[in-house]
């Protein structure tokens, strides 16, 4: 009795079980297939765009790691020079920077001993700008990173003609002008290197960059040719004379092969045309003009290289953009935190600002000519560039 009771209950579980298990409805094939195209596009997407990703951060990675070998002053461009191997030679130039400071012949400094950040008795940034050297880049770049490290950006009103050199009761002004500005700030004028300590002014934070000055004349030379310069400057001063055709016309390798005399670099000159922004050294030699004013002296560049030395956090270079925005970084954090992103992130934009695109290229033969002439601002510049390389040198074993 009892096994005829359980036959029928279990039977009825099989009906139950077929019951759910025949209430699922299968799918229209091409339904199927549709579902089937989506997840394999859904998958696609999701592999190109994570490699597109990759990619890009990678570049990024690459952009923002400054070259250990142009830290030292050894760039791919003199080892593809030294022979004809370009692979090897990057090769020999990695193997000796490497031999040089296994065996302790490149000094290490601290960051420590190349800050000049710490002496400073003001809250605030002096931006001395050379010009031709990339300066309004640095100041945009400032402005955006002012926003981000909660810092005013502040320059002198713009003029027909800048006036470098200043008397006593001017430099004075300019510095107590400065120090008024409510810290923290950053301020920039075309100006020559103003000892601010001299007016019993506090020391701000000198900072300022340099450019291969074969580079930096040929840059002034098209510069003041371009269409827009004297827009500018008649919407400043409208009784300026515009230029003879002739003039504009003019090319710099014929100006220099022809010895014209806007292009003769005589040694020791002390005046030339106005504007002329021949001396890289005079923006950080001093408001001496004994000292200061002649071109290409000697002494004048032993006085810039001093106070580079002494009284300036950071003189970098676009030629050195990475190194340049790590020290930036690293000696004066709190206004160039963050620089190297906010720098790529708008790196386009600031790429274009104050670009000539008027200037044609200028031949190896006559920058040679024309180096010869520039001996001692030559110098100074690549010591600027070698207190650079130090400077990036002491954070990164640091």
């Amino acid at each position: 009795m009892s096994s005829t009771k359980k036959k029928p209950f279990s039977m009825n579980l099989r009906d139950v079980e077929n019951f759910f298990k025949y209430r699922r409805m299968p799918y229209p094939k091409r339904s199927a297939e549709f579902i089937a195209l989506i997840a394999v596009s859904c998958t696609l997407f999701l592999f190109l765009h994570t490699k597109s990703l990759n990619s890009r951060l990678h570049e990024m990675e690459i952009k923002l790691q400054p070259s250990e070998l142009s830290a030292i002053g050894l760039s791919a461009s003199n080892a593809i020079q030294s022979g004809s191997d370009s692979k090897s030679d990057l090769k020999g130039v990695h193997g000796t920077y490497q031999y040089l400071k296994s065996t302790g012949q490149i000094r290490r400094y601290s960051p420590d001993e190349l800050n000049n950040t710490k002496r400073a008795e003001m809250d605030l940034i002096f931006f001395n700008r050379v010009p031709k050297v990339g300066s309004q880049k640095l100041m945009a770049l400032m402005k955006n990173l002012g926003k981000v490290n909660g810092y005013s950006v502040g320059r002198d009103p713009a003029n027909s003609v800048e006036t470098i050199l200043l008397t006593e009761d001017e430099q004075q002004d300019l510095a107590e002008e400065v120090a008024d500005i409510e810290e923290p700030a950053a301020y920039s004028k075309h100006v020559a290197f103003v000892n601010f300590t001299h007016f019993d002014v506090p020391r701000p934070i000198y900072i300022n960059l340099v450019r291969d000055p074969v580079e930096r004349i040929i840059s002034w030379f098209y510069y003041i040719r371009a269409p827009w310069y004297f827009v500018e400057r008649k919407m400043i001063n409208d009784k300026l004379p515009l230029p003879k055709p002739a003039w504009l016309r003019k090319d710099f390798e014929s100006c220099i092969k022809n010895g014209d005399k806007e292009c003769q670099f005589s040694q020791n000159v002390v005046k030339e045309g106005v504007g002329d922004h021949r001396r890289q050294t005079l923006f950080f030699c001093g408001q001496d003009k004994s000292i200061c004013l002649p071109f290409n002296s000697a002494k004048a560049m032993q006085i810039a290289k001093r106070t580079v030395e002494k009284e300036y956090a950071v003189v970098g270079s676009w030629e050195e953009t990475n190194i340049t925005l790590a020290v930036l970084e690293k000696y004066i954090p709190k206004f160039f935190r963050r620089a190297s992103v906010v720098y790529y992130q708008a790196e386009q934009s600031l790429n274009k600002i104050n670009k000539n695109m008027y200037k044609p290229p200028v031949s190896e033969e006559v920058k040679n000519i024309l180096r010869k002439n520039l001996t001692n601002e030559i110098e100074f510049y690549q010591f600027c560039m070698q207190r650079l390389y130090r400077q990036y040198e002491a954070i990164r074993l640091n």
